[in-house]
């Protein structure tokens, strides 16, 4: 076993002819392992409500979203607003994300927020995707939408609307992302 100096100066050890980590290297990687293990990812639920089984956009979303760092949980079709918000509250979700092209959105939107209203389910934010007609989007919103992001949005616009969105509702309560 030889030994020589990395560029900060600490011994490296060599071993089978490969360098091996420095003590500073290795407490400073175990630090920031701890600190990525503590702190909570950003949970997503992605779900395709009612009776439309297009599903390729939903699927693209929470690739995109698990791409970004987020944890995301996929229901998978045909799901009533009741088995929604259930997973929702079992899974601790921040996000409930629907992805709906049938058109009904006007009787599924109300249905699941008056649920996650009854479950206290007040700091979960609830995003639409989908074939949402922009004359739908002030009702919506007034039930308690945060967004609809329809066809052709950036993937990048919606993760970072997710990530500003849960963070700024959490920090209102008091807790720290």
């Amino acid at each position: 076993m030889a030994s020589n100096e990395d560029l900060t100066g600490d011994k490296v050890r060599i071993e089978d002819g490969q360098p091996q980590a420095s003590s500073a290297w290795v407490r400073y990687n175990h630090t920031f392992s701890m600190q990525a293990r503590n702190e909570k990812k950003i949970r997503v639920l992605v779900a395709k409500p009612g009776l439309d089984g297009h599903d390729r956009g939903a699927k693209v979303i929470a690739r995109a979203l698990r791409d970004a760092g987020m944890e995301v949980i996929y229901t998978g079709l045909r799901q009533t607003p009741e088995m929604i918000v259930t997973a929702a509250l079992q899974e601790d979700v921040d996000v409930i994300g629907l992805s709906i092209l049938s058109g009904a959105h006007n009787a599924i939107v109300p249905r699941v927020v008056s649920l996650m209203k009854e479950k206290q389910m007040d700091d979960v934010l609830v995003v639409l995707g989908g074939i949402i007609p922009d004359a739908d989007l002030p009702a919506l919103k007034k039930l308690g939408v945060s967004a609809a992001f329809g066809p052709g949005t950036p993937m990048q616009e919606i993760v970072e609307f997710i990530t500003a969105n849960v963070r700024r509702v959490k920090a209102s309560e008091g807790f720290s992302r």
